[in-house]
Parts: structure tokens; C-alpha cells; sequence
């Protein structure tokens, strides 16, 4: 999908994106945009295109997301372990004062 597009600085430093370019991108008037100064130029994305760009980047699944699988993990084992009881009446999980 490389294509390109030569535009002029506008006044008061505006830009303006043709309009096939922002069909594609799918960004609206209001549209939130990120401008990333790299070495080689600056990008422009969404917060959206910008995470997915990152998450790219670094190769591997949210640490968020990973996380959480394992607290979910976790959680399972102890209710295996503790049948019908909860956490507070095993003392586990239950913070200490």
C-alpha cells in the first residue's frame, strides 16, 4: 500500500492530506493524529495505528494481556486447591495488615 503524496506547508504550519489518503486511513475531520519524529522522517497515525505499530515492533503479545492469563491461571489452581471455600476463609490472597 506505499504510496505517495508530495504536499506544501500551509500557514501557521498546516498540512493538508489528500483525500484519497484519508479514505484509505479512514480518518474523519476531528480524527486524532500522533506525528513520531524517527531518524529517518515523521510518521503520522492514529493512538490506534501508532499501539498497533509498537506492539509490531516489539514482536510479542501484550504484557497486559499475558499477565492477566496467568493471575486467571493462577486463580483456577487455588480454586482447585481450596474447593468451595474463598480466598479470605484459606488466608490466601487475603492482604496482611
Amino acid at each position: 500500500m506505499g504510496t505517495t503524496h508530495a504536499v506544501k506547508m500551509g500557514d501557521r504550519g498546516r498540512l493538508v492530506v489528500p483525500a484519497d489518503l484519508r479514505q484509505r486511513q479512514q480518518w474523519d475531520q476531528g480524527t486524532p493524529l500522533v506525528l513520531v519524529e524517527t531518524d529517518d522522517g515523521v510518521l503520522v497515525a492514529t493512538r490506534e495505528q501508532m499501539k498497533a505499530r509498537v506492539r509490531k515492533q516489539l514482536g510479542g503479545p501484550s504484557l497486559v494481556d499475558e499477565l492477566a492469563k496467568e493471575r486467571r491461571a493462577e486463580a483456577v489452581r487455588e480454586d482447585a486447591d481450596y474447593p468451595g471455600q474463598s480466598l479470605q476463609q484459606t488466608g490466601h490472597g487475603v492482604p496482611r495488615s
